[in-house]
């Protein structure tokens, strides 16, 4: 696809760039067991040798070798040979965690150095137990799969770990040979330590059954409705080993991760970028193991709608969605060295697999040449003064940043540097939210939403004011990667008192319009009191509308709205000087009104008049209305709403904004399904969307 031309390709529309406090909670900080902070520019390269045949070559030294830096010759001061297949100390069972700083007033030790001992020659593993979304049988299979390790397959040499993510975070096992003690935590873990909700997910009206799949809950507002929160825990995990020199390897446990855990790539990236520095491999498994996909669909399955069961479509929609869950596996494990184990019920083989990746190893350090704090990818190359010899290491790693000690071009040339490059920022949270409208033929309205938690914002005092900076940089890139739109702008706040904003979220609106097709969106935030920044991307797909029985837009959920800016006529959430705030969260407070904003465009007309509805001449009739599901019980259901007549002429749309007082709801989780029907054409979309609603003043 070539580049889109200009009068398609509207640029950014500047006057609806608007910042907006949000009246939600920010989720709360975590607190950690404990905190490391370790700064050194002490650079570790793992380097295996090998000859001919495939075996290890043993006694090199450290002239043995020679490491480029972007072609800059460095020095080796520190060389190690981890040799894993030795027989380890007896008394050595029990790994504790370091504590966050020395208790008395003796020479610093670095957490590298004091961990030397306790590592030297080990293979360190870390089975990562994800209950967050496990069925109870996968569980089963989980823990059992484990457990044979533990019994047959532990090596002498082999430290444990395990680690185990439901509601939270949690660190079940400290590194340990202790067999005892290993199967004494993986009993504990039975089929009931799932925490999914089985509450519906956004569906469409062909091929799906009736009920959604379920989907993860999660404490925090912004990923409650995806799987972020599995990749900001892989990260955090990665951070935590991040002082242990060696080499080490996790192993994760879990049914698959859905697509909206790769929406946001900036987060998937940076799970994978943690763990490339912190020299964490990762081994993924999916314990559905080797799946027989039923044509009409699974027995423990609603019944499925439409034609595609007979068609071939239902089996191809299977298909594909055991592949996207099976997609972000396949990232994590080949981009940080480790491997995917799918669809196999042998799962010993994983064990097998990284007790051979991590047998011996030399382990290199070296001090950079180059001490620019950059933040640029530098790339490493190790040679060896022996022939014919393989050498696997890896090949490079990006340099710190310095923010303060940048000048006003060095600043904005860091934001279109995070722009371009593939290392995302996540210091920062962001949060995106997209959705679509048609302005006329093939298109589109595409209104953007970011939002920064305010408990992430410094304020300084100036005068009676607190205030703050945001610099905002996006860009849309079509199927060609060929930038199309553009956006660059600093907005400054400047409240009565930053407690306040503290409690509250920050949200950013923009919009571009687009014609219908395939793109690439990535948006970076940058708070300008620390240098601190969150980027967010995804792919983006503009629908064709031309072909669909019945035309709809997204469907948009908010609670607020706001006067609108000026030059903000292209924007349909807009209506009688009033903009609409879109709530990317989906989280509402029971004291809340919920404002559902959809459009359907060119309606089917009859051949001839209704005498029965007192029309004399054919017209369009449409019907709407919003039901709340929990599970399979329907709690809620509003009016009917009809419409006779195009409310948006100019645009062949009919606008439907409905009102719905949350006080009638008790607080949970829900499937908000909005019911359309086009009574003239004989066609109906019954869209789903999760939500929460919480208790007032809930945090």
């Amino acid at each position: 696809m070539t580049a889109m031309p200009n009068r398609f390709a509207d640029k950014m529309i500047g006057a609806l760039l608007t910042l907006v406090i949000l009246c939600s909670i920010s989720p709360s900080q975590q607190e950690s067991d404990y905190l490391i902070h370790v700064q050194s520019d002490l650079v570790l390269v793992n380097v295996t040798v090998r000859d001919k045949n495939g075996n290890f070559v043993q006694g090199l030294k450290p002239e043995n070798f020679t490491i480029l830096e972007d072609n800059k010759p460095q020095k080796v001061v520190s060389f190690d040979v981890e040799n894993v297949d030795a027989v380890p100390p007896p008394d050595v069972t029990q790994v504790k965690p370091l504590p966050a700083a020395p208790s008395a007033p003796t020479p610093p030790v670095s957490p590298a150095q004091s961990t030397v001992a306790q590592f030297k020659d080990r293979r360190l593993i870390v089975l990562f137990f994800d209950l967050s979304a496990m069925e109870p049988d996968e569980i089963e299979h989980a823990v059992t799969s484990a457990e044979r390790y533990v019994d047959a397959q532990m090596a002498p040499a082999d430290l444990v770990s395990i680690v185990s993510l439901g509601s939270s975070l949690q660190v079940n096992q400290d590194f340990t040979t202790d067999r005892a003690l290993l199967k004494k935590q993986l009993d504990q873990f039975s089929s009931g330590s799932g925490q999914g909700f089985e509450e519906g997910t956004t569906g469409t009206t062909e091929g799906t059954p009736d009920t959604g799949q379920p989907f993860t809950a999660d404490d925090t507002e912004y990923n409650i409705f995806n799987t972020d929160r599995r990749l900001e825990a892989l990260r955090s995990v990665a951070e935590k080993l991040s002082y242990v020199q060696q080499k080490k390897s996790l192993i994760y446990f879990s049914s698959g991760m859905d697509r909206t855990g790769i929406e946001n790539e900036s987060e998937l990236r940076a799970a994978v970028n943690a763990a490339v520095r912190s020299n964490l491999a990762i081994y993924t498994m999916d314990m559905r193991g080797l799946q027989a996909l039923v044509a009409g669909g699974e027995a423990q399955n609603a019944s499925l709608r439409g034609a595609s069961a007979y068609s071939g479509q239902a089996t191809l929609n299977a298909l594909n969605s055991n592949f996207t869950t099976q997609e972000t596996l396949v990232t994590l494990a080949s981009d940080t060295g480790g491997r995917a184990f799918l669809d196999s019920n042998d799962f010993s083989k994983i064990f097998k697999g990284v007790q051979q990746d991590t047998s011996t190893y030399y382990l290199l350090g070296y001090h950079s040449t180059n001490p620019a704090r950059d933040g640029h990818y530098r790339r490493i190359v190790v040679k060896s003064t022996l022939p014919g010899v393989k050498i696997d290491y890896r090949r490079g790693y990006y340099a710190p940043a310095d923010y303060r000690h940048s000048t006003k071009d060095d600043k904005e040339r860091q934001l279109e540097e995070e722009l371009a490059s593939e290392l995302p920022a996540t210091d920062l949270p962001l949060y995106l939210g997209i959705a679509y409208f048609r302005l006329e033929g093939n298109k589109f309205f595409i209104p953007v939403s970011l939002v920064v938690p305010g408990s992430q914002i410094p304020f300084v005092r100036s005068s009676d004011r607190d205030k703050a900076t945001l610099d905002v940089i996006g860009m849309v890139l079509d199927s060609g990667q060929h930038p199309l739109n553009r956006i660059r702008d600093t907005v400054t706040l400047a409240v009565n008192t930053s407690a306040e904003v503290q409690k509250k979220n920050v949200q950013y609106e923009t919009g571009m319009s687009l014609l219908s097709g395939k793109y690439h969106l990535k948006f970076v935030v940058r708070e300008n009191q620390t240098g601190r920044m969150g980027s967010f991307e995804t792919d983006i797909d503009v629908p064709d509308l031309k072909a669909q029985p019945l035309k709809m837009s997204s469907v948009v959920l908010a609670s607020q709205t706001q006067t609108a800016k000026k030059g903000a006529n292209l924007n349909p959430l807009v209506h009688d000087g009033s903009e609409i705030i879109p709530n990317i969260t989906h989280v509402f407070s029971a004291s809340q009104h919920l404002l559902l904003y959809y459009e359907v465009y060119d309606p089917a007309r009859p051949a001839v008049a209704d005498p029965a509805r007192g029309a004399d001449k054919p017209g369009i009739r449409l019907l709407t209305n919003v039901a709340f599901f929990q599970g399979k019980t329907k709690t809620y259901e509003s009016s009917l709403v009809e419409i006779t007549e195009l409310n948006a002429r100019e645009r062949k749309a009919a606008v439907f904004q409905l009102d719905i007082p949350l006080a009638s709801l008790k607080p949970g989780f829900y499937t908000c399904q909005v019911n359309v029907i086009d009574d003239a054409g004989g066609h109906f979309l019954f869209p789903r969307l999760a939500l929460l609603i919480r208790k007032e003043g809930r945090v």
